[in-house]
């Protein structure tokens, strides 16, 4: 009996053809476990299509293949989205999942560059230094390795460098970034900061008043753990109505005291995809007033929640909008300036994909950027519009990376 050296299989066997010129094709039912089985069985395997599709698909040169590793409820709502197709898409990508089920080096080589989520495999953060983040966070051992490859193979291009995520996995990092955002200010335009906060490592600390009164914090506040993603109870937040109830608080330490800003409950979530801005608005908690109505049937005692959950929100977005184009407005919200905040964002923290939330602040108009993060899911613009962005977001950072490759290799033969 032969011996299986791989498999080539027919588009027909695996990919849907219901979608109009067969643009981002699903799996049909069961292909996704046939796949699955030949991966284990470590049998290499690809998939013919015609070449007319391709060629109309890529533009440029060659198929760029990107490899990419999330958790996989996230990567099938990329999937379902038409994100991460298995055809070349329209700039000439085509996408490959990577697992930690099997070797990684094999894998990244053939590979062109590494699209991750770095967050999803966090075991623990420690954050009771300030020093290199690199040394306080510890992935799973998948993720470890994904790791080391990169940095053992410095010529392989990735979205984005692990130590360029760090500073959004630190909400006090975070706060201490924006507080730059005073270089934006022009005259006769609105000011976009972050909120007033303040760090605590004890809720007992006999000055923590002063402390408050200090950083421009009044009440209620907002406390945060300190450590914003990727671990237990990160999201465990609490609304503070009364001082003598910071020392029973339940938040995780260390914390971040932040200033509650009254923005007649409307969230403005932002999504910076490369060069593209986009945004939608939705439903937040209510101004302080409301939230002391709320608590008052509870001794005013604090509003502890979940902010993956938070408190009751509108159960639909209003629309979505992107600063490119001049239909999708909001009479409240300044795009122009957000939209140099983002590119000012972009720029100091060297993200390609990332998104942050901004309220306005009732009485005096000022933009507050409440939370930056990594990688996010942009659901909320449409797909027709986001998911191009996001393609091309990636082919231009290849290229970005591809041409800094050559440079420094050019550098080191001189």
């Amino acid at each position: 009996m032969g011996v299986v050296v791989g498999v080539i299989l027919d588009e027909s066997v695996v990919l849907a053809s219901d979608s109009p010129q067969h643009e981002n094709p699903s799996l049909l039912p069961l292909a996704d476990s046939l796949l699955r089985k030949l991966r284990h069985s470590k049998i290499p395997t690809g998939i013919s299509y015609d070449l007319g599709l391709s060629d109309d698909k890529a533009t440029g040169n060659s198929v760029v293949t990107v490899g990419y590793v999330m958790k996989p409820s996230r990567e099938e709502d990329f999937a379902k989205r038409g994100a991460f197709p298995l055809y070349p898409t329209q700039n000439g990508l085509i996408f490959m999942p990577l697992t930690f089920e099997l070797p990684l080096s094999p894998q990244l080589q053939e590979i062109d560059i590494v699209l991750h989520k770095a967050t999803d495999e966090i075991k623990s953060i420690e954050l009771k230094s300030r020093t290199n983040f690199s040394n306080r966070i510890v992935y799973t051992s998948g993720m470890q390795d994904l790791q080391r490859y990169l940095e053992d193979h410095p010529d392989c291009c990735v979205i984005d460098s692990f130590n360029n995520i760090y500073p959004v996995l630190d909400r006090l990092e975070i706060q201490e970034i924006l507080l730059c955002l005073e270089d934006l200010k022009t005259e006769g335009r609105s000011t976009i900061r972050g909120p007033h906060f303040l760090k605590v490592d004890s809720f007992k600390e006999p000055d923590l008043l002063q402390r408050l009164s200090e950083a421009k914090l009044s009440l209620p506040s907002i406390v945060k753990p300190q450590v914003a993603c990727g671990v237990a109870n990160a999201h465990k937040m609490a609304i503070i109505f009364r001082n003598e109830d910071f020392k029973d608080l339940s938040v995780p330490l260390p914390a971040v005291v932040q200033e509650y800003v009254d923005h007649s409950s409307t969230l403005y979530k932002f999504y910076v995809l490369g060069e593209k801005v986009f945004y939608a608005v939705k439903k937040s908690t209510p101004n302080a007033d409301i939230l002391m109505k709320l608590s008052e049937s509870n001794g005013l005692k604090p509003l502890v929640f979940d902010s993956l959950k938070s408190l009751p929100t509108a159960k639909e977005d209003q629309h979505y909008g992107d600063g490119n184009f001049s239909e999708a407005t909001n009479s409240c919200v300044d795009l122009d300036l957000v939209t140099d905040a983002a590119n000012w964002l972009r720029g100091v923290l060297d993200l390609t994909i990332f998104g942050f939330d901004v309220v306005i602040q009732e009485g005096t108009s000022d933009h507050v950027i409440v939370d930056v993060n990594y990688l996010p899911s942009f659901k909320e613009v449409p797909d027709d519009i986001a998911i191009p962005a996001f393609w091309e977001a990636i082919k231009k950072k290849f290229e970005i990376e591809k041409v800094k490759i050559s440079n420094k290799s050019s550098s080191l033969t001189r």
